[in-house]
């Protein structure tokens, strides 16, 4: 039972369906019939590609926003409870 792409020609979505015997596919978007079969490309894997797009993953992780707000705001509590628990005043970080 092969997975085959397919593209609607009537609304232009794209997508994947296992195609079981003779049965025919519809797009789950507009359940239209009038379906462009796409060519499936292949991937390879590697552990080398694992880890190089693991590594990427993760230096895209350390520079996006949301994770310099998260580290901003967990900056700010230890920062409050230092000086709350021992009186003493931290600096705030330039940014």
């Amino acid at each position: 039972m092969p997975i085959f792409e397919y593209q609607c020609r009537s609304c232009g979505h794209g997508f994947e369906i296992l195609v079981r015997g003779s049965s025919v596919p519809s797009c789950p978007s507009c359940q239209g019939q009038d379906l462009e079969r796409v060519l499936s490309l292949f991937a390879v894997s590697s552990e080398a590609r694992s880890h190089s797009t693991l590594q990427a993953a993760r230096q895209q992780f350390t520079h996006s926003a949301s994770r310099r707000d998260e580290l901003r705001h967990q900056q700010e509590e230890i920062r409050e409870h230092v000086q709350e628990d021992y009186g003493i005043r931290a600096p705030k970080p330039e940014d």
